[in-house]
């Protein structure tokens, strides 16, 4: 039988909220659609912003949103979407979809989206195609309160105070769609861009995030750092706060990947061995920041994460709808553990995207809104939020799959907060139940205060506009107390959290 060990009075170090992040970016109907709808609208919104997406995402307490983009960033020139929206510059956004951008949705939409989620804001600024007197006049546009032209014309659009900026992106994914950048170059371009992002509140600093690797290209986060750090200022406080990676699950390979609702056995655990994967990524990554940053002042930032398969069948190929099954809550379960139990480096990451677009929390269709699996686990896994990760192990644990893409049966992560220690386990076996031992290393009794499950009888279940509720967070009672510990039977494809003090 498996056991999990949890020694309560070991903390490894503190969960960031932002580690539950979410990314909204110009592609499809993430936007446009699904988070803004426009102050005329019949759907239900608060200064354009959807009402039932909007509660929604206060339910699973989203930390951070990062927008524009991805790719869209890099061809995003800000003073396109302020002002009067009649007279806004129109675009073709050439990276999804070939249609025309109409800047409806800018910079003060945004921050009114995050007043409304109650959220911290991450803006990704253009490298790509933009200077770095446009990126410094956009900071200067949301951050300065005093008298100067950026802000004067921030007034006239109606916005009097400044705006808190928390997290700054210096260009996205610029050894690709960002500029096809060498890492030495991006290392020098980031040095020069990041000195203008100035400071206009020392209370309210705006923390600056570098584009790190895509996947495993370790070789570009080993050049970025080392030109970063050749000559490296003494106040380096500020210089650089985080690093970014990238990386998305395509079960079938990049040109393939997949569909989202129609697999196999094998599918099954080819994804769940590719999310997986995210250990070995955080790992590798974590090892060569800790050569240049030992005290670990620099956070890894997995800015872009989730499952990524074939489109859904009849739907713009640039709008990368797709579904979200079991499988995709599963993903969520596993990486979400990983990210708790490197929270000594892994200090934000944001879930791609957020409505509408890949391993979406949330699917619109007009006025109909469903949450998808990947919405209740993010709700069950709330809880880990700001809390003390705790020591962990599972000893027992099985390699399960088939040919050579196994992954354990178990994953987990045990975090305190307020007296409530918060166990979260996944069952990844797609056939079997799995008993679970869990024993703390404090030689008293727990009481269980909460528990629930996610999983349905099929593991190709989803949610629907018809059918919203096939796969939900329901009451769990597959546990009993024995004595000193609790012995937890986890259904096959299964996502439990269970709460005890």
């Amino acid at each position: 039988m498996a056991k999990l060990v949890i020694n309560e009075n070991k903390k490894c170090g503190r969960i960031e909220p932002e580690i539950y992040g979410h990314f909204s970016e110009h592609l499809g109907r993430c936007i446009y659609e699904g988070l803004y709808v426009g102050e005329n609208s019949d759907i239900p919104n608060v200064n354009g912003m959807r009402t039932d997406v909007v509660n929604a995402l206060k339910e699973i307490k989203v930390p951070v949103l990062r927008w524009p983009g991805g790719c869209f960033a890099d061809e995003y020139h800000w003073k396109d979407g302020i002002g009067d929206k009649s007279k806004r510059k129109k675009m073709i956004n050439t990276h999804w979809g070939g249609v025309t951008e109409d800047n409806s949705f800018g910079t003060h939409e945004f921050m009114e989206l995050c007043r409304q989620i109650g959220c911290k804001t991450y803006i990704n600024g253009n490298m790509g195609s933009g200077t770095v007197q446009e990126m410094s006049e956009w900071v200067e546009y949301m951050t300065f309160k005093g008298v100067s032209p950026m802000a004067d014309l921030r007034k006239e659009n109606g916005h009097e105070e400044p705006w808190n900026v928390d997290y700054f992106g210096v260009g996205n994914e610029n050894w690709g769609c960002g500029g096809n950048m060498t890492p030495e170059f991006y290392g020098n371009e980031y040095r020069r861009y990041q000195t203008y992002i100035r400071q206009y509140d020392e209370k309210r600093p705006v923390k600056k995030v570098a584009c790190g690797a895509n996947v495993d290209d370790y070789h570009w986060t080993e050049g970025v750092l080392r030109t970063c750090f050749d000559h490296v200022p003494e106040q380096f406080h500020g210089f650089m706060d985080y690093i970014s990676l990238h990386y998305y699950v395509h079960p079938e390979g990049w040109e393939i990947k997949g569909s989202a609702t129609d697999y196999d056995d094998l599918a099954w655990y080819k994804t769940l061995n590719k999310a997986y994967h995210m250990e070995e990524l955080v790992s590798r990554h974590s090892a060569i920041i800790d050569q240049f940053d030992p005290e670990k002042k620099i956070g890894l930032s997995v800015d872009e994460w989730g499952t990524w398969f074939t489109v859904e069948p009849g739907t713009n190929p640039g709008f990368l709808y797709q579904q979200s099954t079991v499988r995709d809550a599963l993903v969520a379960g596993i990486t979400l553990n990983i990210f708790n139990k490197h929270c000594d480096r892994v200090k934000m990451a944001c879930i791609a995207q957020m409505v509408n677009v890949l391993q979406s929390v949330i699917l619109t269709d007009g006025a109909r809104m469903v949450k998808t699996p990947t919405w209740h686990a993010f709700h069950m896994f709330r809880h880990h939020q700001g809390a003390d990760l705790l020591q962990s192990s599972i000893t027992g644990a099985q390699e399960i799959g088939m040919e050579e893409w196994t992954v354990p049966d178990l994953t987990e992560s045990v975090s305190e907060k307020d007296g409530i220690i918060t166990i979260t386990v996944n069952n990844l076996s797609v056939t079997d139940e799995k008993e679970l031992t869990v024993q703390f290393a404090e030689n008293k009794t727990y009481e269980v205060v909460e528990a629930s499950i996610l999983t349905s009888g099929d593991v190709h279940d989803k949610n629907t506009f018809e059918v919203p509720d096939t796969v939900k967070e329901e009451a769990f009672a597959g546990y009993r107390a024995d004595g000193k510990q609790i012995v937890l039977s986890i259904p096959k494809a299964s996502v439990v959290m269970i709460r005890v003090k």
